[in-house]
This record gives C-alpha cells, structure tokens and sequence, in this order.
C-alpha cells in the first residue's frame, strides 16, 4: 500500500521512520468561548437533568480513589500517598465528596471540568475546582493548549497549562472542549420546560379553564352584554387565555383549546423523561417507584458498568497523567473497583489457579497484593 501511494503521489514522502509530532492546529485569534451558563442553568430548569446529574455526581463521589506503584505488570498500593491526603481535605472550603461531586457534576453539565493547583513548592498544596462558563482554553500551536484564562466579571486571570487539569469527554467537531449530554439533550429538555411551564398556565393562572366561545342567542342590551363578559372572565377568565363573545340567542359554550388528553400530555412526557435519562446514561427503573426488585437490580447493575464506571476510569486516567507526576514517576490512581462481581465464577477462577501459581502469585493477581508477611 505505502509502494501504491508513493507511485500515485510523487510527493509522498519515502519512508524514513518516525518523525515528532507535527502542530495539530494553528491558534486562531481568540480562545474558543467557554461552556455555555445554558447548560449549567438545565440543572436547576429541568427536573430530569438534576435527577439524573445528581445520581451519577453523588455515587461517584462515593468511590474511595487509590494510588498505586507500578511496577513492570504488577501495581502495589501505596498507604496514604500525598495525593490520597490532600483529596481528604483539597482545600479550606471542600471536602473531598464535594470535589469530585463538583468534578463530575460539571462534566455531566458542559462536558468539562477543571482542577486549579495551587502550591509554593513543587507539588500540589491545594485543588481547587473551576466553574467551566469561567474558562477559556488558550491554543498553542505546537503544545496544543498555551494556559487557560479565568474570568470573574471584569478581572481575568491568566493560568498556567501545568496549573489547570482539564478533564473533557469527547467532542468530535472541538478540539479543546468537551460534548456534555446536556447538549446531545437539549431537544427534549427544551420540549419537557416547555410541557411543563403550559401545564402550570392551564392549573395555575387560567384555572384549567380551556379556551372557549361563550355565544349568546337571546337579544340582550349592551349593558347586559358588558356586564355579562365581566363576571364571565372575572370567574373563570385567564392572564394567558381569552374568552370569545357572540352575541345571539340563548347562551351556549364551545370549547376551541385542546385538553390534557387530546395532547397525549403525561405521556410526552413521559417520552422526554426517558430520552433525557436514556442520554445520560441512567436507566428509567434506577429512579421509577413502580419498577420491580428485579428490574431495579438490573438497572442498577446497567448503571455501575455502563454509565458510572467509565466516567470514573476518565477521571483517574486524568488524575495519573496530569497530577501524580508532581510526586514522581511511577504511580498509577484508580477507584475502587465498584462493578458487580460473579462470585462464583471468581472462587472457581482462584480454585482453578492454585494449581498452578504460588501463594504470593495468587496475591499479586486477584489481591493485588504483595508477598505473604510483607503486608505485617
């Protein structure tokens, strides 16, 4: 294939090993515009999305992260590392429940998320999280990204690449910040808002009271007429809604709005319910009060492997490559391994290979532990 090319286009280069990376992109004028305050609002303006961002931020906040050292094919847990006891306390404000609460709320929400560290000395002394509508990216053109800018009101400060860990889920048309779901979502959560805000005009300040035509037949005096629409519509009139008058002969009413159940209304949205939970990756019988225990099981087990897990693998694959190397080379952070585990088939899996590997090698590959007495 590469003898084809080289024949078709005379100026494809001959083979000659690899070469450094070449710039990626050239920086245009401005940074790219931070997330949008709009898909932060969503949080508070959509029930769905807190139900949903709530869920994945709080269960992920509840997983213990550990630090580990590497070494060749085996890793050793590392007792209270320095960065296991700065995320105990990351900085005079935060706890480390409501860090990676914040962390991953905001992934959730714009699709990034970033850490400021703050220290005198080499490594980090503190964490602390940066709201995502505050951040702009600075391209570099050969290192990627030159630093970041904060801004709050008129002040803007500038940052540092190494001070700021950005962590992003994909974006396949951006290539500094993240898609979040809320985005992938926006279709239904402006369709639910908007559901939602109509069913409150019909209870609230239109007494769900349809809109109509009163007609009446019996020649009446003006007086009559005028006084007639007063107490109509100071009855069982409306701030959003009109009340049409044909005078005639005897009176009579006709509807002319459409009712709850000519919409379909519960469910609509019930359909956006579960495409904006179907988005975020939490299944409708996580939350459903009328799910079985059995459908409740498997939605839980669906969410933990699925949806959960994975965004715990992206942050503790950031946390490895852009934070613990302040302390050196050679350490790796994982959660904990929170996946439902077969049991069964484990001990069989165990039972199966004390045939054949030694004590401390059964340690190492389902403890991942050291050598019998080296844990004493």
């Amino acid at each position: 294939m590469f003898k084809l090319l080289s024949s078709v286009i005379p100026s494809f280069p001959k083979a000659r090993g690899l070469r450094p990376a070449l710039p990626i992109t050239a920086a245009p004028p401005l940074p790219p515009p931070p997330a949008a305050p709009r898909d932060l609002d969503a949080y508070a303006g959509s029930p769905w999305v807190y139900v949903a961002v709530s869920r994945i931020a709080e269960a992920g906040a509840l997983v213990p992260l550990h630090v580990y050292r590497r070494e060749g094919e085996r890793k050793f847990a590392v007792e209270n590392h320095p960065l296991e006891l700065l995320l105990e306390r990351p900085n005079p404000f935060l706890s480390r429940f409501e860090l990676f609460e914040q962390t991953l709320g905001f992934l959730e929400l714009t699709g990034s998320a970033y850490w400021y560290l703050s220290g005198s000395s080499g490594a980090p002394q503190e964490i602390w999280p940066l709201r995502p509508d505050r951040v702009s990216v600075v391209p570099h053109p050969e290192r990627h990204v030159a630093g970041y800018i904060y801004e709050v009101g008129a002040m803007r400060v500038p940052l540092a690449a190494e001070e700021v860990v950005h962590f992003r889920r994909w974006h396949p048309t951006n290539d500094y910040l993240g898609l979040s779901p809320v985005q992938a979502a926006r279709m239904s959560i402006d369709g639910d808002r908007a559901m939602a805000q109509w069913n409150r005009a019909a209870f609230s300040e239109d007494r769900g009271i349809p809109a109509g035509i009163v007609t009446i037949n019996d020649p009446i005096t003006e007086t009559d007429f005028e006084r007639i629409k007063r107490e109509w519509r100071a009855n069982y009139g409306g701030g959003q809604r009109r009340t049409a008058f044909l005078r005639g002969g005897s009176v009579q009413w006709q509807a002319i709005g459409l009712s709850h159940t000519d919409l379909d209304f519960l469910n609509g949205r019930r359909a956006h319910r579960d495409e904006i939970l179907s988005i975020f990756g939490v299944p409708v019988g996580l939350i459903d009060a009328n799910a079985t225990e059995a459908n409740a099981t498997v939605a839980e087990r669906q969410f933990v492997e699925r949806t959960l897990w994975p965004k715990l693998v992206r942050v503790a694959q950031k946390i490895t490559a852009d934070v613990l190397p302040f302390w050196g080379a050679g350490y790796l952070a994982e959660f904990a391994d929170i996946r439902p585990t077969d049991h069964a088939a484990r001990l069989a899996e165990i039972e199966a290979a004390r045939g054949v590997l030694t004590t401390d090698e059964l340690r190492a590959r389902f403890y991942q532990l050291g050598p019998a007495g080296s844990d004493v």
